[in-house]
């Protein structure tokens, strides 16, 4: 039972990544439509951003998986 959880709770990390990574692409491109002289300084921006939301999806992987008590 418990690693179903835990299944579930890094299924959900993963839609999280994958919803804020879509939005962080979709605002980008906005802005680079809006501002195509700003196009290099918004994609480094974006690449931050999306680096970081990755990173937060695999800690809450990780933590998903340690609650089972099976890794380690």
């Amino acid at each position: 039972m418990v690693g179903s959880i835990a299944g579930i709770g890094a299924g959900l990390a993963a839609i999280g990544a994958g919803i804020g990574i879509g939005n962080i692409g979709g605002k980008a491109m906005e802005a680079m439509a809006r501002q195509p002289e700003a196009t290099s300084t918004i994609q480094t921006n974006m690449l931050i951003a999306a680096a970081f939301v990755e990173a937060v999806a695999l800690f809450a992987v990780v933590v998903a998986f340690l609650g089972t008590g099976n890794v380690g």
